[in-house]
Parts: C-alpha cells; structure tokens; sequence
C-alpha cells in the first residue's frame, strides 16, 4: 500500500476505534435503533452539501439498486445487528467475532486474490494477537448463542459489502457513494423510530456522543473507507477490523487509566506483524502464474 492508503487505513481504524465508547453514552437515553438511524443522519447532513459542492452526486444516477443494497449490508443490517447482539454478549467477544471479516474477505476473494502461504500467516496471526489483546471471555446472558450470532452475521457482512465496494462501486466519488448509503439508512429507519423516541428527557452527554458518532464515526468513516477499498482493495482494507481493538485499548489505557500489561503489548505486536505480513504483496512468479490461462 502507498502512503495515501496507509494514512486512510490508520484513520479508519482511529474513527471505528471508538464508537463502541460513543455507543455505550448514547444508548443511555437513546434507543440502538435510534442511535443507528440518528448517526446516519447526521452524517448524510454532513456530506450532502460536500457532494454537491463537488457536484458528484450524479455519479449515482442509475446505481441506486447497487448503492441500496450497499447501504443493506454494510450500514443498516450490521450496525443493528451489533448494536443488539453486543447487549448479550461481552465486548471482548464482539471485537474476536468482528475480526474475522478480514479472514471472510480472504476465502471470498481467493480467485482473483489467491492466498499466498504469506498472506495466511498473516491472517492467523493478526487474529491470535485480536484474541490475545480483549482476551477470550465467552460471559453473556441467557441469550449469549444469539447475540453471537449477530455479530458474527454483521461480520460477514461487512465482508460482503467491502468486496461490494470495490467489483461495483469503485467508480463512484466516496462522498457520493457514502451520501447514498447513508440517506437510504435514514430513510428505511425512520418509520421504525417513530415507535423508538425517547420518554423521558435526553441528557447532553448522549446528544453529543450521537453527533460525534454521525460526523466522524460515519461521516468521515465512510468516506476514508470507501476511498481506501479503491486504493488498497477490499482485502487489505478488511485489516481495520484487527486494529480496531487496539484503538479501543489505547483509549481505556488514555483517558480510563487501564493498566497495559504484558498480554496487551504481545496482542499489539501480533496484529501489527499479522498486519504487515497480510499486505505484502504477492510474489512475482505467483502473479505471473495468475497471468497464465488456464487449461
């Protein structure tokens, strides 16, 4: 990856690195579906006016079955999912069952993307060090399987929606493409909300959380996201979801004074060379055995 997709990879990992703060202060007074469908709009506030200073918005002018079903898979059926499956199950479980969306990706691209023996050492490692870093706590309700399943379902489809990106909407402008999904979030939730306001008053910590979580955890989110797929591919792309984890411990460390231990750092260590090993680039003399055709 060049310079320009390093930057985007570290940006979204740091913006998707802390909703899971934001999400815990807005849910206190706000409904998960209501934080789901007020970040989206929110965000879709931020970047209409963006799009159309830029004038990009034409580039969805006959795409919106593909932009729609984006906005399916990648938004709207797995932001709930994890917003209700989280309520059941432990963080540390949520943060190992999303971090196999890299490993999905991997299998689902492996014919025009061939694993190379590097590239799946590096998959297994980044998601040892995932595991090492939360630690494996399998605690949650009585409704533990279910929650599970959620977000591993949400998982896979974040696998989906970033292939999606890159085989059918790679041409449309970011902004464009993340004003499409997000208004077409906004507007099939928007019915279901009206049954999910608030009934007591909305404190000013939950507002503020909901429009950081709209503006920098959607908004500019999306947009580093979506132009990272086009640089780097959905495979390396994939990768935020290992260094997630470690945005998420270096806040507690930072600003909740949790203690960095010894698993902590070898966790660390293990996503990082996971990291480095699943961006190499594949050998020549396997890319131009790629080249040859078959039979």
């Amino acid at each position: 990856m060049n310079r320009l997709a390093w930057l985007l990879f570290a940006a979204v990992s740091l913006l998707w690195g802390i909703p899971y703060f934001l999400i815990k202060i807005a849910i206190e007074d706000l409904s998960p579906l209501l934080v789901v469908a007020g970040r989206t709009a929110v965000a879709a506030a931020v970047l209409i006016p963006i799009a159309l200073a830029r004038n990009t918005l034409g580039a969805l002018r006959g795409r919106l079955r593909v932009v729609a079903l984006i906005a399916a898979v990648h938004i709207i059926g797995p932001f709930l999912l994890i917003t209700y499956g989280e309520q059941h199950i432990s963080s540390s479980l949520t943060g190992i069952l999303i971090a196999v969306e890299p490993v999905v990706i991997a299998l689902l691209m492996s014919r025009t993307e061939p694993l190379t023996p590097l590239r799946v050492v590096g998959l297994l490692i980044g998601f040892a060090g995932v595991v090492v870093l939360v630690g494996l706590d399998v605690s949650g309700d009585s409704y533990g399987l279910l929650g599970a399943g959620m977000v591993l379902v949400a998982a896979i489809s974040y696998a989906v929606a970033t292939m999606l990106v890159q085989r059918k909407a790679a041409d449309i402008p970011p902004e464009a493409l993340t004003v499409g999904t997000t208004v077409i979030t906004t507007v099939v939730l928007l019915p279901f909300c009206l049954f999910a306001l608030p009934t007591h008053p909305v404190g000013v910590d939950s507002w503020l959380a909901l429009g950081m979580l709209g503006v920098f955890c959607t908004a500019l989110a999306l947009l580093a996201f979506y132009k990272l797929i086009g640089l780097a591919g959905s495979n390396r792309a994939g990768l935020i979801t290992y260094v997630n984890p470690v945005v998420a411990v270096l806040l507690g460390v930072v600003w909740l004074n949790e203690s960095l231990g010894v698993a902590t750092v070898a966790g660390f260590a293990l996503i990082i060379v996971g990291c480095w090993f699943s961006t190499r680039p594949a050998p020549q003399r396997d890319r131009d055995r790629d080249l040859i055709p078959a039979g």
